[in-house]
C-alpha cells in the first residue's frame, strides 16, 4: 500500500488544531488591517469597520478552507496555504469609494472576481508573462504607496481638528514600533512570529489612559451573526471600477502563482498548471464572495508559507483547520467590535512597518532579475517611478475626467500595466533582441531571435514568494 504524501496526510487532533492555531495568530495581524485601514480611510464609522472585519474574516476561512481541501476539479490548489486580504486591491478601492461610492467597490469587486474565475486556466498558461521582473516592480510600489496610508492613521487626515499631528499620538505609533521591532529581531519561534499582533496588545494598554479606545459598541454587537450580503445596496458597476479591480486580480494571480509554487517546493509535492488554476480559481472566488459579503480580495499569505517552511508540518488539513477557526471568528460579530476599537496610531504604527515589508519583499523580488540588462533596470525604473507618481505628485490627473482618475491615480494599476507591457515588448518581442544586440555588438545572436525570459526572472524560481504580510 502506497504512502500517503506529507501534505495529504492528517495529524492527530489536538497537534493538527495547535498548528491550525498557530497559522491563524501568524496571519492575523496583516488580515485585520485590511478593513482597519480601508474603513478609516473611507470614513467609515466603528459598527460599519467591525462588520468589514467580521466578513474579511469568514470569507479569508471559507478561502483558505476551499485552497486546502479543494472543490472538486472547480477550485483550490490543495495545499497547506493560509489566505487572506491583500493589501494590492487597497489602494484602487479607496479611490473607486472616494469617488463612485461603497456600492461600486463591492460591485466592481464581484465582476473582477467573476472576470478571474474565467481567466484562471488560460492565465496558468501565460505565467511567464509574469516573471519576478513585473511582480517585484509592482509589490515594490505597493508596499510605497500604502505607508502614506500608515501616516494618515497616525496623525490623523484632518488638519483642522485639534488632535491632528499630535506628538503623543506620534509618540504612541513609535512605541507600537520599537515593541514589534523588539520582538521580531530579538525573539525566538512563535514571539518572533507573533511580534506585530503583541505590538498591537501594548500599544491598545498604552492607549488606554489616553482616553483613544472607545469600545462602546461591543456591548451592544452580537455574540454569533454573519455578515449581511450587500450590507451597503445593491452593486454598482462603473466600467473604470470594474477594469480598476480586474487589473487587481491579475496582479493577486501573479503574486499567488509564485506563492503556490513555492508551497509546492517547500512540501516536495509537485503540482501541474491545472492545480494552478484552480488555486487562482480560489482567488477569483474570494473576489466574488468579498463583493457580496463585504470583504476583500484574498490571496496567499508569506509568512504562513514561511511557517510550514520552518515547522516542517505540510499537512494541508492543518491549514484547513486554520480555515475553520477564522470562519468561527468572522462568524462572531464581538470579535470585528473589539478589533474595530483599537486606536488609530497603534493600527497605523503596525501597518506603517507591514506596508514597508512589502516594499522590501518587492525590493528582494527584483534582486533576482538581471539587472545589468539595461532594458530590464528600465522597465523596472519605469514601473516603479510611473507607480509612484500618484502618491508623490498629489493631483497629478485631476484635470482628467473623474472615471479616468479611477486608474490613473493607482500607482498599482499603473506600475502593473508599465510593467507588463513594456516586459512582454522588450522580453517577448524581436525588438528587445534586437536592443541587446545593438549593445552586445557582432558576437550577439542574430536579431529577431526571441529575448530570453530567464532575464526578467521567472515565476517558478525557487522562494518566489508571496508578499502580503
Amino acid at each position: 500500500m502506497a504512502t500517503a504524501h506529507p501534505v495529504d496526510t492528517r495529524l492527530p487532533f489536538v497537534r493538527q488544531l495547535a498548528f491550525g492555531i498557530q497559522h491563524v495568530l501568524i496571519m492575523y495581524t496583516g488580515c485585520i488591517t485590511v478593513p482597519l485601514v480601508f474603513g478609516a480611510a473611507v470614513g467609515l464609522d466603528r459598527d460599519t469597520i467591525a462588520m468589514l472585519i467580521s466578513a474579511d474574516l469568514l470569507i479569508a476561512g471559507v478561502i483558505t478552507i476551499v485552497q486546502s481541501l479543494g472543490v472538486g476539479k472547480l477550485a483550490g490548489v490543495r495545499l497547506p496555504i493560509v489566505c487572506g486580504a491583500t493589501f494590492a486591491g487597497l489602494t484602487p478601492m479607496i479611490l473607486i469609494a472616494n469617488e463612485y461610492g461603497l456600492q461600486a467597490v463591492y460591485g466592481s469587486m464581484l465582476v473582477g472576481g467573476i472576470v478571474g474565475l474565467a481567466l484562471a486556466y488560460p492565465f496558468a498558461k501565460v505565467i511567464r508573462f509574469f516573471p519576478p521582473l513585473v511582480t517585484g516592480a509592482v509589490l515594490t510600489v505597493v508596499g510605497i504607496s500604502l505607508i502614506g496610508v500608515a501616516g494618515g492613521l497616525i496623525i490623523g487626515n484632518d488638519p483642522t481638528s485639534p488632535t491632528y499631528a499630535s506628538p503623543s499620538h506620534i509618540a504612541l505609533a513609535v512605541a507600537v514600533m520599537a515593541v514589534a521591532i523588539g520582538f521580531i529581531c530579538l525573539g525566538r519561534g512563535i514571539w518572533s512570529q507573533l511580534g506585530v499582533l503583541l505590538a498591537l496588545v501594548v500599544g491598545t494598554i498604552i492607549a488606554l489612559p489616553m482616553g483613544l479606545i472607545d469600545l462602546g459598541g461591543v456591548a451592544g454587537s452580537a455574540w454569533v451573526g454573519i455578515p449581511t450580503p450587500f450590507h451597503f445596496g445593491a452593486p454598482e458597476f462603473p466600467i473604470t471600477a470594474v477594469v480598476a479591480m480586474s487589473i487587481v486580480i491579475a496582479v493577486v494571480f501573479a503574486e499567488s502563482t509564485a506563492s503556490m509554487l513555492a508551497v509546492s517546493e517547500i512540501t516536495g509535492k509537485p503540482v501541474g498548471k491545472g492545480d494552478i488554476a484552480r488555486g487562482l480559481a480560489g482567488d477569483g472566488l474570494s473576489a466574488v464572495l468579498g463583493g457580496i459579503f463585504n470583504a476583500f480580495v484574498d490571496t496567499v499569505f508569506t509568512q504562513n508559507v514561511g511557517a510550514v517552511a520552518t515547522t516542517r508540518v505540510y499537512s494541508r488539513y492543518v491549514t484547513a483547520t486554520s480555515g475553520v477557526i477564522l470562519v468561527l471568528l468572522g462568524a462572531l460579530p464581538k470579535v470585528g467590535a473589539v478589533v474595530a476599537g483599537l486606536p488609530k496610531p497603534v493600527v497605523g504604527g503596525v501597518g506603517l512597518i507591514l506596508f514597508a515589508t512589502v516594499a522590501v519583499v518587492g525590493i528582494n523580488t527584483l534582486r533576482r532579475v538581471d539587472l545589468s540588462d539595461r532594458i530590464n533596470t528600465t522597465i523596472a525604473a519605469v514601473a516603479v517611478g510611473v507607480g509612484l507618481v500618484p502618491e508623490l505628485a498629489e493631483g497629478m490627473f485631476e484635470k482628467f475626467p473623474s472615471s479616468a482618475q479611477i486608474l490613473l491615480g493607482s500607482g498599482i494599476t499603473l506600475a502593473a500595466l508599465t510593467a507588463f507591457g513594456l516586459n512582454l515588448l522588450f522580453n517577448h518581442t524581436r525588438l528587445g533582441s534586437m536592443a541587446r544586440a545593438a549593445v552586445a555588438g557582432p558576437d550577439a545572436p542574430e536579431p529577431g531571435t526571441p529575448a530570453p525570459v530567464t532575464s526578467a526572472g521567472t515565476p517558478s524560481t525557487p522562494g518566489a514568494v508571496h508578499a502580503t504580510v
